[in-house]
């Protein structure tokens, strides 16, 4: 059972984006402005993350997309479908892993399968079938008749995960979906999370884990105070700020000061950033980089106490956007 969206919604050329939004706004009391004026576009097929640290609005558009939150203003689509006048027709269209547990703990783990397809109108032995076999997907049959209390937490969220996809939703939407989770068990979903999108799956995650989205994604909105400040693939973003190599300077002293020295008298130096009480140095090239970076600190008074080098990630073209350390 494929649910679509009505046909009345689809423009006559093609299917509409599997989630599209125009000038997406939610202001909560006391004028805290969450999302400002958002434009995006998800096409079919793909995996699209939403990165940013807590608090930058990411939450905030997937309640909006997944009906739970009512814009201030602007609008959104799922599928054709527009989420706040037809909310009944978008939530056949959608699956949602919200950050809470939300199993329910009087069923056993293929009832929570099962009778999540019987709500969506799946029939009895379609509702069956789908649920043994999610559970043999999803690593979960020898858990079976096991209750939800008695999952571990990389389980549980593989278990909501599956519920979720239970319908054949057009879009998945994933809020925080490794949060908490142990390294093992963040790769045991990523894993899964591959094998939805090869299936043809479209994926909306919210992460601040620049890693995950790198991984993860086929493109990536940066997002910081509701607003999109990038958004390319993870190869665009990072080949974006012009340098292949990061260098992470602690020092005592004037930071500002030494950003402007490094940059200047640094070959190769791109960017400069003062965050987290170190100076962040981009750089073209990463050899001799090091000691370069030593004898001109020491040049001018300055005592290197921490020196560390690495490739260039989205938190570094986060850090490059908005000097701020994206695991705020």
């Amino acid at each position: 059972m494929t649910l679509t969206a009505p046909a009345a919604d689809a423009p006559a050329s093609g299917h509409p984006p599997a989630v599209e939004t125009k000038g997406l706004t939610k202001l909560y009391p006391g004028d805290i402005l969450a999302v400002d004026g958002l434009d995006l576009v998800v096409e079919r097929g793909e995996i699209f993350g939403l990165l940013g640290p807590n608090g930058a609005g990411k939450t905030t558009t997937a309640g909006m997309l997944t009906t739970r939150v009512i814009p201030t203003a602007g609008s959104a689509f799922v599928g054709g479908v527009d989420v706040v006048a037809r909310p009944a027709d978008a939530k056949r269209l959608i699956g949602v892993v919200p950050q809470t547990n939300t199993l329910d703990r009087s069923l056993s783990v293929w009832e929570n399968l099962y009778f999540h397809g019987r709500f969506f109108g799946m029939d009895t032995k379609s509702a069956r079938s789908e649920a043994t076999r999610l559970l043999e997907q999803f690593r979960l049959s020898e858990r079976r008749d096991a209750p939800v209390m008695a999952l571990s937490g990389g389980m549980a969220q593989r278990l909501m995960v599956a519920r979720a996809v239970m319908h054949r939703p057009s879009v998945l939407f994933l809020d925080e979906p490794t949060a908490g989770l142990d390294p093992q068990s963040r790769i045991a979903l990523w894993d899964i999370l591959g094998e939805l999108h090869v299936d043809g799956q479209t994926i909306l995650l919210t992460t601040h884990y620049m890693e995950e989205a790198d991984q993860l994604c086929d493109r990536v909105a940066i997002i910081d105070q509701g607003r999109v400040v990038a958004l390319d693939t993870p190869a665009g973003l990072k080949g974006s700020v012009g340098a292949d190599t990061t260098v992470k300077v602690t020092a005592s002293g004037d930071l500002d000061r030494l950003a402007g020295i490094l940059h200047s008298e640094i070959a190769g130096a791109t960017e400069v950033t003062v965050v987290s009480e170190a100076v962040l140095l981009g750089v073209r090239g990463s050899l001799g980089v090091l000691p370069a970076v030593v004898q001109a600190a020491e040049r001018h008074g300055f005592s290197v106490t921490d020196l560390s080098m690495s490739e260039t990630t989205l938190e570094t073209v986060f850090i490059s956007l908005t000097g701020k350390d994206l695991r705020e």
